[in-house]
């Protein structure tokens, strides 16, 4: 633990300290000026109403923070040649990100309309907040982001993300004293158990406590500094405390700070790549307590604004209307001393412009914040070899899932002690397993973002917990896929296990398939779905789904051992059709019209359709029956809506144009309805799913508890034929019996019948490969 930093202590001269402050300064004039004006952006002239935005959108409260830390960052990187990527934790700092890449020139550079002088000023105050022009937050159009923060509690895991396996980066993570109250972000503190000093990257947190929030104040700004060291020392950091309002003695603190920061990263770095250390090393982090909103006004009709809440957004509300808020924002404009940064033609003067890193050093031009200029294709092995070279990501449910074979190559990542008792823990496994299925999905994220591949596997139900970052993600590639300045990423690519249909004895409370109608939401040309029918389907969409970029991908495919139905170049063609018939499980023959269809989407319904189809062929021999399986779910939406969609004369012949369809679908029926509503047989297709009915019972007890299973599939179809005379009532009569006689056996045997258990197609198949 480090004391307060004492300002003598810095070695950095009073002319750079000075210089810095004059960028800071910039930085700070050009994010008010976004916040506030149309026109005059050098206040060459006196500010006018309609100098003034009508209105005001935008946070000025963490941006002057943001600018502090950004300046002394660029003194480090030019010192040290260091290579480092900036993650803005508050998302609404957004005016501060845009003004210090427009200032350090990579902004103009991937906007050159924006120039670097007064007109191109005038042109990024208007576009901030403005119809036409860009979000208020450090979005996926800013230079040097890859973390929006629009939803809080990502950053520090982001940024670990983004630090795995890149041990030259060092990522500076500023995380904001609202979002350090979010339950993600506490638990993000923990990702330093799992950086790896010789094979990764460092990650510098900064705590930023400007002392509130929106409209109260922060847990962690009122704590006392020992309580605060207390809290980060227990957490395995080595806490470095800057605090004050005077800017002079701030930038002397801050100096001291990242000097003190950066030797120690470079001293854990050489230590443990020399082989002179092992363990987990105690890595610096820094707490910066500055106001909220600082440099800004003091008072606004009399009420406190500088170190207060009301710094939060704009301070200033009516500058356009208000001729007494218009003088405030001017001399608070003015305060900087514009003509003291900029030049005659409104660039910043030459020994400011001096103080921005060059080239890829600059934070702005990072390659690692644009990672698909670093990505490399997948060396990818033939499928049969059954393994990918890539980081597995889930929440300490690699062994639950049944996907521990990985563990003969690789071990889960672990820096702590290592028992000789323990298994599979290794200080460089590749496996990062955590019971945080935030941390696992941001710290996929950051490493995706800046270049890598990866995979997310869990549990469907509770791939819920995550709802929201899926929902940011999406946003971000949705928006990254238009600017064409941003290198494609490797898609972040979901594989759900422990799914509904088998929740043996973690029941109802581990059943909900409803991630998928999350997901089928989103925008068409980013989300895909899929729901491989078995081992050889599931090998052919992982490795298409690996291979891909700029996609989310979601593979829905249980860890039960179950049958395997396609060998596999069946299995490849089907794939990449998306759907087929499956001619030898039906009784109509090839091109033959069919009385009914059954249509399937999942293993488990697979496995039920496909037994119905059976007992059909057993009880009605005389019913030509088809069935369908659906691998790509995207497939059944027109192509207009969706780019897998098929044409309608190719889905018309795979469902008929009049036939009934008994669809067995994993998840909630409804959604099947929504993607097929346009379809031709729309009013014919008949979806059985889960229906919110579980509990901990038998697997087929599942099954049938949601009408899903053989039984009720096989009376869904003769309900739905002409009349079958006393064949029909006959069948009915006998699937009935089947499903009382099942009930009465597992409420006496606490298992399934045998039949159930030990069934297997009876009818023979060259497509079917064994189980």
């Amino acid at each position: 633990m480090s004391d307060l930093i004492d300002p003598a202590r810095s070695e950095v001269s009073d002319e750079e300290l000075a210089l810095i402050d004059r960028y800071w300064r910039a930085a700070n004039y050009l994010s008010v000026g976004q916040i506030y004006l149309l026109g005059n952006p050098l206040l060459r002239e006196p500010l006018k109403a309609e100098h003034v935005k009508p209105r005001l959108l935008g946070h000025w409260g963490t941006t002057p923070g943001l600018n502090f830390v950004y300046a002394h960052l660029n003194r480090i990187i030019n010192a040290r040649d260091a290579e480092v990527l900036y993650v803005c934790g508050p998302g609404h700092g957004g005016p501060g990100m845009v003004a210090n890449t427009w200032l350090e020139g990579t902004y103009s550079e991937i906007y050159p309309e924006i120039s670097d002088d007064a007109e191109g000023m005038k042109k990024l105050f208007r576009q901030f907040s403005f119809p036409g022009g860009i979000p208020s937050h450090a979005a996926p159009e800013t230079p040097g982001s890859i973390h929006e923060g629009g939803e809080l509690g990502y950053a520090l895991v982001h940024a670990f993300g983004a630090a795995f396996d890149n041990p030259d980066l060092i990522v500076a993570c500023v995380v904001g004293d609202g979002e350090a109250e979010t339950g993600p972000l506490a638990a993000s503190w923990h990702s330093n158990k799992f950086l790896n000093p010789v094979r990764d990257g460092a990650v510098l947190p900064i705590l930023h406590l400007n002392g509130y929030k929106i409209a109260n104040p922060t847990v962690l700004a009122r704590i006392s500094d020992e309580e605060l060291t207390d809290l980060f020392s227990g957490y395995g950091y080595a806490p470095i405390l800057v605090e004050g309002e005077d800017p002079a003695r701030m930038h002397r603190r801050m100096a001291h700070a990242l000097d003190e920061a950066f030797d120690e990263i470079a001293a854990i770095r050489a230590e443990h790549r020399a082989g002179r250390a092992a363990g987990r090393p105690r890595w610096p982090m820094i707490i910066l307590r500055s106001p909220k909103g600082w440099t800004g006004p003091k008072e606004v009709d009399g009420k406190k604004v500088e170190g207060f809440w009301r710094a939060h957004q704009v301070p200033v509300s009516n500058a356009r209307g208000d001729e007494s808020h218009r003088r405030i924002l001017e001399d608070w404009m003015r305060s900087y001393r514009p003509q003291d940064l900029f030049d005659a033609d409104g660039r910043l003067v030459p020994e400011l412009a001096a103080l921005a890193p060059r080239g890829e050093r600059r934070m702005g031009a990072v390659p690692h914040a644009n990672g698909g200029r670093l990505r490399q294709e997948l060396q990818q092995p033939a499928i049969e070899a059954h393994a990918v070279d890539v980081r597995l990501f889930g929440p300490d449910e690699t062994a639950s899932n049944r996907l521990d074979a990985v563990f003969g190559t690789t071990g889960r990542a672990w820096m702590e002690e290592i028992e000789p008792y323990d298994v599979s823990l290794a200080r460089d496994g590749r496996v990062m397993e955590i019971l945080s299925e935030h941390l696992c999905q941001g710290w996929l994220e950051g490493y995706l973002l800046t270049g890598r591949h990866g995979f997310f596997s869990c549990y469907e139900a509770f791939i819920h917990i995550v709802d929201s970052m899926f929902n940011q993600h999406a946003k971000w590639l949705k928006v990254t896929r238009q600017l064409k300045w941003r290198a494609p990423v490797s898609s972040l690519n979901y594989l759900l296990t422990s799914h509904v249909w088998r929740q043996d004895h973690n029941g109802f409370s581990h059943q909900d398939p409803g991630f998928v109608d999350h997901v089928a939401n989103k925008k068409a040309d980013v989300v895909r779905i899929y729901f491989p029918p078995d081992a050889n389907s599931l090998l052919c969409v992982a490795d298409h789904c690996l291979a891909t970029y700029d996609r989310i991908n979601v593979i829905v495919a249980g860890k039960q051992p179950s049958p395997q139905w396609l060998a596999m170049e069946d299995a490849k063609a089907h794939c990449e059709a998306g759907a087929g018939i499956w001619d030898w499980a039906g009784t109509a023959g090839h091109g033959e019209e069919p009385d009914v269809v059954l249509a399937c989407a999942g293993d488990v319904p697979t496995l039920e359709a496909v037994a119905a189809a059976g007992l059909l062929r057993e009880l009605l021999p005389e019913v030509k029956t088809r069935l369908v399986n659906v691998v790509d779910l995207m497939t059944l939406q027109a192509p207009e809506h969706h780019p897998h969609g098929l044409a309608d004369d190719r889905f018309d012949a795979l469902f008929t144009t009049d036939k009934p369809v008994v669809f067995a679908y994993h998840g909630y029926p409804m959604l099947i309805h929504r993607l097929t509503y346009k379809r031709t047989n729309h009013r014919n297709i008949h979806v059985r799913g889960y229906q919110e009915e579980g509990t901990t019972t038998t697997p087929f007890d599942m099954v049938v508890m949601n009408e899903l299973d053989r039984f009720h599939l096989a009376l869904e179809a003769i309900n739905r034929l002409p009349d079958q005379g006393e064949a029909g009532e006959a069948a009915v009569a006998e699937l009935r019996r089947r499903l009382a006689e099942h009930r009465t056996y597992i409420c006496e045997h606490g298992e399934d019948l045998p039949e159930i258990r030990n069934w297997s197609w009876p009818y023979g198949s060259a497509a079917r490969a064994g189980d």
